[in-house]
């Protein structure tokens, strides 16, 4: 009687399979290439897609906390720390301390973040439309969303 033996994985295949498979890597890989794509199109503006969305963040929030910018962001506190620390010396933000809790700082768009936000919006408008011919911008809005069951 012949056995019917089925070909051994090798490490190479298990590898494909993940690659292939994971939500974490195909996520990021996804992201790392938008966010390319973004940022060449915004070039001109001398921000980031990151930084506009942030300073985007910044103007609609209702609780102008950094822990709830980071929460409403998905960022670690350093991260976002990080990130703002630029658009503050860009003179586009202020951050201070919240006067009733002082362990608590809170964030906003100074007047000129108010209109360098003006002055990017076509411009970013421009890009989602161009993006938008090859990404479902109602795709990237379900998959931020479902992914927020996530913690």
């Amino acid at each position: 009687m012949a056995s019917s033996t089925q070909p051994r994985k090798t490490l190479r295949d298990e590898a494909r399979i993940l690659v292939d498979a994971c939500p974490g890597w195909n996520s990021r890989l996804a992201a790392r290439r938008i966010s390319a794509a973004l940022d060449r199109d915004l070039a001109k503006l001398g921000l980031s897609a990151a930084q506009i969305g942030l300073l985007a963040q910044i103007a609609v929030i209702v609780d102008d906390t950094l822990g709830a910018l980071a929460q409403r962001a998905g960022l670690e506190q350093s991260t976002l720390s990080r990130n703002l620390r630029t658009l503050e010396r860009e003179g586009l933000i202020e951050i201070a301390v919240v006067e009733s809790d002082l362990r608590r700082r809170a964030v906003w768009l100074n007047e000129a973040g108010v209109r360098r936000l003006e002055e990017v919006l076509p411009v970013w408008r421009d890009a989602q439309e161009k993006m938008a011919k090859l990404l479902s911008p109602d795709l990237a809005r379900s998959l931020a969303e479902q992914a927020e069951a996530l913690g």
